[in-house]
């Protein structure tokens, strides 16, 4: 599983963050860093990301196989 992140619609809401942190975080300007950069989400981390892949309100995350 991969996650995507289109960054144009990424309001800030932060819930990504609170599902998965591991796999995303804010820089100090309130800019969503993804992590893993479109690699392969580790098997014990995809509930989380699946989590924050459903969280995100403005549908800025988007799983893929």
């Amino acid at each position: 599983m991969k996650i995507h992140v289109e960054l144009d619609r990424c309001e800030g809401h932060g819930i990504c963050v609170d599902q998965a942190a591991s796999l995303f975080s804010f820089d100090d300007d309130g800019n969503l860093i993804d992590r893993l950069d479109g690699a392969e989400v580790p098997s014990d981390l995809v509930a989380s990301a699946n989590a924050a892949v459903a969280g995100c309100p403005v549908a800025a995350l988007r799983a893929s196989s």
